[in-house]
């Protein structure tokens, strides 16, 4: 399988790592980002092909990989328009519908459009996946073998979800660090030294995610085990309660969501 990618950032970068570690050879894989600095590095570390725009080499390929950013991605595709054939297209820019992108590429429509995450950087991300109504079968396993590099895959089949993906998964990182930072901060306040605080809020969250992923019991069950009525944990929670940090997170997911609907709009637009 020959992968081209269109952008050579961090995104892209990982995913190259993650599918010469599966295997794949560096020689069916190419990138196209008009960077030299980016080419150079990309050429040093995987010994892959490297160009500054798209020429008939780049889409000599199975799998077009979109990875600009999205306010970049009209001009970036351009010179492909009209030129593809079969080949799979993965988009992994937010905020982009299939529709738009097709519309780019002068009506094409074997597309997937997928939202990973930044723990992908390091092969523990998850990334949600939408496909186009003219992929078939093969072209779902596909993308699910290029997004699986960089870590665990999940399928939907409303588009319009896609924003929620990006509020939950996409930014969560984001989430999980201001929780960490929190907690180390707090830690630090009560007199902890800066560095064993950050042990203990990483270590924590890391342990408690794996322990819900081990488990088959709900979170809320998992919750209530650690919080024993009258306790320190219980003291913690009720002043989360009054505080309404669920609430909150709520309404910052809703926010995040809703700021996708809106990016979709206006980076769709011609």
């Amino acid at each position: 399988m020959k992968i081209t990618f269109i952008g050579g950032g961090n995104m892209a970068t990982a995913l190259i790592g993650g599918l010469k570690k599966q295997g794949y050879s560096a020689a069916g894989m190419q990138v196209v980002d008009p960077v030299e600095e980016t080419r150079t590095r990309l050429t040093d570390d995987f010994g892959v092909r490297c160009t500054p725009a798209i020429d008939a080499a780049a889409l000599n390929c199975e799998v077009l990989v979109l990875a600009v950013k999205p306010q970049l991605m009209k001009e970036a595709v351009a010179p492909a328009a009209g030129k593809l054939k079969d080949q799979l297209v993965i988009s992994i820019a937010a905020g982009l519908q299939l529709k738009d992108i097709g519309r780019w590429l002068g009506g094409y429509g074997n597309l997937v459009r997928s939202m990973p995450n930044t723990p992908a950087l390091i092969g523990a991300g998850i990334t949600g996946l939408c496909a186009g109504p003219a992929v078939d079968h093969e072209g779902r396993a596909t993308a699910e073998k290029v997004l699986k590099a960089v870590g665990r895959t999940l399928w939907i089949e409303d588009e319009a979800l896609m924003d929620v993906i990006t509020a939950v998964s996409g930014s969560g990182p984001a989430y999980v660090f201001y929780f960490i930072e929190a907690l180390q901060n707090s830690g630090t306040a009560l007199g902890l030294p800066p560095e064993t605080a950050r042990l203990l809020a990483i270590e924590t969250f890391l342990g408690a995610a794996k322990l819900a992923e081990a488990s088959n019991e709900p979170v809320d069950d998992l919750r209530m085990r650690v919080t024993s009525k009258g306790g320190t944990t219980a003291a913690a929670i009720e002043v989360f309660n009054t505080e309404a940090i669920d609430a909150a997170i709520a309404k910052g997911v809703e926010a995040a969501a809703a700021r996708g609907r809106e990016l979709c709009e206006i980076l769709g637009q011609d």
